[in-house]
C-alpha cells in the first residue's frame, strides 16, 4: 500500500513538471532543468565519495608505515573481480572508459544514456578505487552526471539538441563538484565534449557547474581538493621559463608515452581468451606494483599531496624502500619510476575489467614529471653550488607538471590551465601554465593527434567535432542510405532477358550475382542501348556486357571513407557488399548529399 501511494505521488509530480515546462519558455526550462541537475550531480559525486572514502580508509588506514603489507598484493584483484562480476551480472552493460561513452552517446545513440548509468558506475569505480585499482573516479563520475542530464531530458521529452545540452550539463556539474571548480566544468565540456560556444549552451552550463559546486561546499566544506597554498618562495620567476620549457617538452613525451602504452597494454589484455586471464594478470600486474610502489594504490592523490608539501618522505609509508627515503638520490628514483608505472597500473586496471578514468592518472603523472624535474635541480644545487644555482618550487613544479601531461594527454590546454588555478588558488602560476601546458599539447597533438578518449572513436568514424562538416557525417549511417531496390541478374542470362526486365524497371544499372548471391560485376544500360534494339542480338550472354565497378563499398565502413571513392573514381554510384563478396546494395553520391543537407539543418535547428 504504501509503494503503491509513493508511486502515485511521483506519478502527479511528474505530471505537475510536465505542465510546468511547458508553461516556460525553452530559455526558461533549459536553465530550471539545469538547476536540478546540478543538484543531483552534487549529491552523486558526494555519495561517491563517502563510499570510496569508506571502502579505502577501512582497508589501509590500519598499515604499518615502516614496512610493506601484503595485502597490497591481494586487495587489487579483489576489486577487479568485484568490478567485474557486478559489470557482468548486474549492470550487464559495459560502463568503463566514461568520457568516451559520453562521446558515443552524443555521436550514436542521439545523446540517450541508459538509466543505471546514474549509479552503476558509482558502484563500479568506487570498488575498483577503494581496493587499489589505479585508476581516477572522475570519468566514471563524468559518466554518472551525464546520464543523469541526458535522463532528465527524457522526462522532460526534449529533442536532440536540448538533451545533448543537458547531457553536457551533467557532465560538467559533476567535474565541477568532484573538484569544487566550476570554471573548470565549463571548460571540460567546451573544450573536450566539444559543445558549441552559444549563449543558448553556456549559460545553463554555467548554472549546473555552479550549483553542483555549492552543492559541494555545502557537503564537504570550501577546503580545496588539493590543500596547498603556495608561499612567496613558490612565486614564478622570469629565469624559471627555460625549465618550463624544459618542462612542456618532458610533459609531452610523458604524455605520449601515457597513450601509446595504455594501448598496448590494452591490446595485451585482448589476446587473453578469458576473464579468468585477465583477472589474474591485471591482479599479479597492480599487486606486485602496488607493493613496491605504494602511491600506485588507488587514484594516487596522496601521493602528489605529499610532493606538494615537501614531504617527499611519505611516499615511502608501507614501502619497501622505507629506510631510504631521506636518501636524495633514491626519491628522486622512486619518484621517476612511479611515474612511469603509474600508466601500467592504470592501463592493467581498466583492461582487466576495473571500472575507472585516465582523468586522475593523467594528473598524477604530471605532478610526478614536474616533481622529478624540481627535485633534480634541486639535488644539483645541492651537490653542485657552484655550478647550479637553480633551487626551484617542488609545488610550483608539481602543480605546472600536472596541467602539462593533463594537456597533451586530453589535447585539453584550457581545461588543464583553468583546473589547476582553480583546485591549487594558484592564479599566480598561469603563464607558466600556460607555457608548460602549450607546449605539452603542440608535441602531444604531433605526435598522436588525437587524445586518450577519441581516438577509438576516431577510427570508427564516430566522434563530434567542433568541425561541422566532419559532425554532420558522425550522424549519417551507411545503412540508412544504401538503396537495395536494384533488380538483381544472374550471369547466365542473355541480353534478351534483360531487355525484359528494362522494359518494366526504373533503374539504370544492374549488379550481376553468382548463384551465391556474390557480386561478379554490374551491367550498365548505357553499354546496351547500341545491341538493345537488334533482335538478333538478344542471344548474346550478359556477360558480354558486364564490367567491373569501379569499387566496392563493404558495410561497415562509414560516410567519412566512402566520399574519396566517389571523387577518386568520378563515378556516383557504387554497390555494397558484406566482408564475404555478397550483394547488399548500392549507395550514390548523391543520396549522401541530400542525407548530409538534410542533416545539417536538423542540427542547426
Amino acid at each position: 500500500m504504501y509503494l503503491q501511494d509513493m508511486s502515485t505521488r511521483a506519478e502527479r509530480l511528474y505530471i505537475y513538471f510536465i505542465h510546468l515546462t511547458r508553461r516556460l519558455s525553452t530559455r526558461q526550462t533549459m536553465m530550471l532543468l539545469a538547476v536540478v541537475i546540478g543538484v543531483l550531480a552534487g549529491l552523486g559525486t558526494y555519495f561517491f565519495e563517502v563510499l570510496l572514502f569508506a571502502i579505502k580508509n577501512g582497508l589501509t588506514r590500519w598499515f604499518p608505515k615502516e614496512s610493506a603489507h601484503f595485502l597490497f598484493l591481494v586487495y587489487p584483484s579483489i576489486g577487479i573481480i568485484f568490478a567485474t562480476l557486478f559489470v557482468k551480472y548486474i549492470v550487464r552493460d559495459n560502463i568503463s572508459e566514461g568520457v568516451t561513452r559520453v562521446l558515443y552517446a552524443m555521436s550514436k545513440r542521439n545523446s540517450i544514456i541508459v538509466r543505471h548509468n546514474c549509479w552503476t558506475s558509482i558502484v563500479g569505480g568506487a570498488t575498483t578505487i577503494g581496493f587499489g585499482g589505479s585508476v581516477g573516479p572522475e570519468a566514471p563520475i563524468v559518466l554518472t552526471g551525464a546520464a543523469l542530464g541526458s535522463n532528465v531530458a527524457r522526462l522532460a521529452r526534449l529533442n536532440y539538441k536540448n538533451t545533448t545540452l543537458l547531457l553536457c550539463c551533467g557532465a560538467g556539474a559533476a567535474l565541477a563538484a568532484i573538484f569544487k571548480a566550476p570554471i573548470t566544468g565549463v571548460v571540460f565540456v567546451l573544450e573536450i565534449l566539444m559543445l558549441d560556444i552559444t549563449a543558448g549552451s553556456v549559460i545553463p552550463l554555467l548554472i549546473a557547474s555552479i550549483t553542483a559546486t555549492t552543492m559541494a561546499f555545502m557537503l564537504r566544506g570550501f577546503d580545496p581538493i588539493i590543500a596547498v597554498t603556495l608561499q612567496p618562495a613558490d612565486a614564478f620567476e622570469l629565469w624559471q621559463i627555460p625549465l618550463f620549457i624544459l618542462l612542456g617538452i618532458l610533459c609531452g613525451l610523458m604524455s605520449w608515452y601515457f597513450t601509446s602504452m595504455n594501448s598496448r597494454v590494452g591490446a595485451f589484455f585482448k589476446t587473453l581468451d578469458s576473464q579468468y586471464k585477465r583477472w589474474i594478470w591485471g591482479g599479479a600486474i597492480l599487486g606486485i606494483l602496488i607493493f613496491i610502489f605504494p602511491p600506485l594504490y588507488g587514484e594516487g592523490y596522496e601521493g602528489f599531496l605529499s610532493l606538494m608539501h615537501g614531504n617527499a618522505e611519505q611516499l615511502f609509508d608501507s614501502s619497501l624502500f622505507y629506510r631510504f627515503r631521506e636518501i636524495d638520490w633514491v626519491v628522486i628514483i622512486f619518484v621517476i619510476a612511479t611515474m612511469f608505472f603509474k600508466v601500467i597500473a592504470m592501463a592493467s586496471t581498466n583492461a582487466a575489467g576495473g571500472v575507472g578514468g585516465t582523468f586522475a592518472p593523467s594528473l598524477f603523472v604530471g605532478a610526478f614529471t614536474g616533481a622529478a624535474l624540481a627535485l633534480i635541480c634541486n639535488a644539483l644545487a645541492t651537490w653542485f653550488p657552484n655550478l647550479f644555482g637553480w633551487e626551484v618550487s617542488v609545488a610550483s613544479f608539481t602543480l605546472v607538471g600536472m596541467a602539462g601531461v593533463m594537456a597533451g594527454v586530453m589535447n585539453a590546454p584550457l581545461t588543464s590551465i583553468f583546473l589547476i588555478a582553480e583546485l591549487s588558488n594558484g592564479y599566480g602560476l598561469f603563464i607558466p601554465l600556460m607555457i608548460t601546458a602549450c607546449i605539452s599539447f603542440a608535441m602531444g597533438y604531433y605526435l598522436d593527434p588525437d587524445s586518450i578518449y577519441t581516438k577509438q572513436l576516431r577510427q570508427k568514424g564516430e566522434l563530434l567535432t567542433h568541425n561541422k562538416d566532419q559532425s554532420v557525417f558522425v550522424f549519417l549511417r551507411l545503412k540508412d542510405l544504401m538503396e537495395d531496390d536494384f533488380v538483381r541478374i544472374n550471369r547466365s542470362m542473355t541480353l534478351g532477358d534483360l531487355v525484359k526486365i528494362i522494359s518494366s524497371g526504373h533503374r539504370n544499372i544492374f549488379p550481376v550475382l553468382d548463384d551465391a548471391g556474390k557480386l561478379l560485376g554490374v551491367v550498365q544500360l548505357d553499354d546496351l542501348r547500341e545491341d538493345m534494339f537488334k533482335s538478333e542480338n538478344y542471344t548474346n550472354s550478359i556477360a558480354h556486357y558486364m564490367i567491373q565497378p569501379p569499387d566496392i563499398i563493404l558495410e561497415h565502413e562509414n560516410i567519412q571513407s566512402i566520399l574519396p571513392k566517389f571523387e577518386d573514381k568520378h563515378t556516383w554510384m557504387l554497390p555494397v557488399v558484406d566482408k564475404r563478396g555478397h550483394y547488399l546494395g548500392f549507395i550514390s553520391k548523391s543520396q549522401i548529399l541530400n542525407a548530409y543537407r538534410e542533416q545539417l539543418v536538423k542540427i542547426q535547428q
